[in-house]
């Protein structure tokens, strides 16, 4: 019951015109110890305390894959580009890399293309787009907001060393932050003042030579993805290993073909629906999730969610009670 009230009041706060918070009748604010030297941390001076893990972050799926960008559908994933997405508060992003030509492969051939490799068709056919240029692009973004931190999940295709020098080339290789497997995760201010404040997860096994490419299964888990319906969403552990405190909430349906579904993101990204799910989430696992990714972000308001569930804090046992 109480998971329904303080989801209706989050909702009912951002249907207000100018609201910045929720109520908190319902709801225990985060316990985190509060330092007041202020620093605003992606957006919210109240998350520099915290730490990575508790944290719910809006992400896009395939960030890339846009209209805007020249990739239509059925290969899209979203109308508007990286600048858009940076501006409405996204700070997560997962990618997919592939080589534009995979009989040369080198590290000015990486593209973002959405699709598997290994095909008999290239993925990049259908759309690519310049891994290099869209990565100093997000430079220029992370430089002009010096205490926000940014997380990329990547669907690899090329040869690390290629993937480390398209990210070197961009400059994000200085924000890197490495960390050590099951070690706690530092507060979003110590990754900020540590110049730390960027994390690569992939979507592969860890590699001694690269070790700030964090094993996406290793150091995280994700539930499952592109259902038929919002009805069969749920909250269990789809890959990677449920024991880790990082996890992405998925969030988009499957159309035609298995692929991306653009008709009902309205309904998959309200904010009511997201914020009831982020909590059911947290119920099940006992945190909020780090992550919510979504198709078609400019349909709905996953931002506003995400921001919803940052403000709340309650105790599992509690929201049980009658």
């Amino acid at each position: 019951m109480q998971r329904l009230l303080v989801a209706l009041l989050l909702v009912a706060c951002m249907a207000l015109p100018g609201c910045a918070s929720v109520a908190t009748e319902a709801v225990e604010l985060a316990p985190d110890e509060e330092i007041d030297d202020g620093m605003v941390c992606n957006g919210w001076e109240a998350l520099c305390s915290r730490t990575y893990d508790n944290v719910t972050f809006p992400e896009t799926h395939n960030a890339f894959a846009t209209h805007e960008d020249g990739i239509f559908y059925p290969a899209s994933n979203h109308r508007t580009g990286l600048d858009a997405q940076w501006d409405a508060g996204m700070r997560a992003f997962m990618l997919d890399t592939h080589y534009a030509d995979p009989s040369n492969p080198n590290s000015d051939g990486v593209r973002f293309c959405h699709g598997n490799s290994g095909g008999a068709i290239n993925p990049c056919s259908y759309g690519n787009v310049d891994a290099r240029e869209w990565l100093i692009a997000l430079q220029s973004h992370m430089v002009s907001a010096p205490t926000d931190v940014v997380t990329l999940l990547i669907e690899n295709y090329v040869e690390p060393t290629h993937l480390h020098e398209v990210l070197n080339d961009s400059g994000l290789m200085e924000h890197v932050f490495i960390h050590g497997l099951n070690e706690p995760w530092p507060t979003l201010r110590e990754m900020i003042q540590n110049g730390e404040r960027m994390v690569v997860f992939w979507e592969q096994s860890s590699d001694e030579a690269f070790p700030w490419f964090h094993d996406f299964l290793s150091h995280s888990w994700t539930t499952s993805y592109a259902e038929e319906s919002k009805e069969e969403m749920d909250c269990n552990p789809h890959r990677g290993d449920e024991t880790q405190v990082v996890f992405h909430m998925n969030n988009w349906l499957s159309g035609p073909l298995g692929l991306s579904s653009p008709t009902n993101a309205d309904e998959t990204n309200d904010p009511e629906f997201l914020v009831s799910r982020g909590i059911e989430c947290w119920e099940m696992h006992g945190k909020r999730p780090t992550f919510v990714a979504v198709d078609w972000w400019e349909d709905g308001d996953v931002v506003a969610a995400a921001r919803a569930i940052n403000e709340l804090d309650f105790s599992v046992e509690d929201s049980e009670s009658p």
